[in-house]
């Protein structure tokens, strides 16, 4: 009995019919929503050249905001202290916790529920949101910032951890294990030389991630340079805030080609 296969021509038909069907179903979605919270698409199109003249010109540095450089410095420093402790006390726990939680060296299945189970808490709950509930507790302080940027960290790292080790080469620990090394010794002969290279890569991401959450949490809390463009904005000191984001960009792009320096030294 032979099999039939479709045709070239109709399994693109059949593709395109999909897509169309998608597109379809994806620009009604956005025509009701835009209906319901009564947003005026085409306004607001025709308003974004307007917008985005008035940003460049009040927001573009001037000589004058060459004086507001030694605060914001100094604040940015601060914002960066707090986003590479938050990540490397967040990311120490995480690698506990990826440990007991992944599937190839979990000690106990139950155990592995309720790491992965938390991780996805702490990891769904937005940065800002984590940032109001401290607040409640801690008042404005670095310490508020530096404890949201920890839980959220915290979860992302421990799913993002326990992943690598999942996808990690099972007979090298069955190896070890055959020849009688126990527990710790698989460990930390066998997982963590293997998966450090990809650890590593993470933690870096989340430093450069951290930084800019910890900018819109210096908003909330108080602190850092975050705080700072918010009081230069709503002192209407527009110049002073473009070098706030200019800065930051700045600092972000080095960290990245740092990071970047990092990987391919330890890859």
């Amino acid at each position: 009995m032979k099999t039939s296969f479709p045709s070239p021509q109709s399994f693109f038909r059949q593709r395109r019919l999909r897509l169309s069907v998608v597109l379809i179903i994806l620009i009604g979605i956005y025509v009701l929503s835009m209906t319901i919270v009564n947003f005026q698409t085409w306004t607001s199109i025709v308003k974004i050249p307007a917008g985005i003249i008035w940003l460049f010109h009040n927001f573009i540095p001037t000589e004058r905001s060459i004086s507001y450089l030694g605060p914001i410095l100094y604040q940015l420093w601060r914002t960066l202290l707090v986003s590479i402790s938050s990540t490397i006390i967040a990311s120490l726990f995480s690698l506990v916790f990826a440990i007991l939680g992944a599937q190839t060296t979990t000690p106990h299945p139950v155990l592995r529920i309720v790491i992965r189970f938390g991780a996805s808490l702490l990891r769904n709950i937005p940065v800002v949101a984590w940032a109001m509930i401290l607040l409640f507790s801690f008042k404005q302080s670095d310490f508020t910032g530096f404890l949201a940027l920890f839980f959220m960290t915290l979860g992302y790292l421990t799913r993002a951890f326990t992943e690598t080790i999942e996808d990690l080469d099972a007979e090298k620990l069955q190896a070890l294990q055959a020849v009688g090394a126990n527990y710790f010794q698989c460990v930390f002969c066998g997982v963590l030389p293997e998966a450090a290279s990809t650890l590593t890569s993470w933690v870096l991401y989340m430093i450069e991630n951290n930084l800019r959450d910890a900018t819109l949490v210096g908003l909330l809390t108080g602190t850092g340079v975050g705080f700072l463009f918010d009081f230069y904005f709503k002192s209407f000191r527009y110049d002073a805030a473009g070098l706030i984001v200019l800065l930051i960009a700045i600092l972000v792009i080095v960290l990245e080609l740092t990071s970047t320096m990092i990987r391919r030294a330890i890859a």
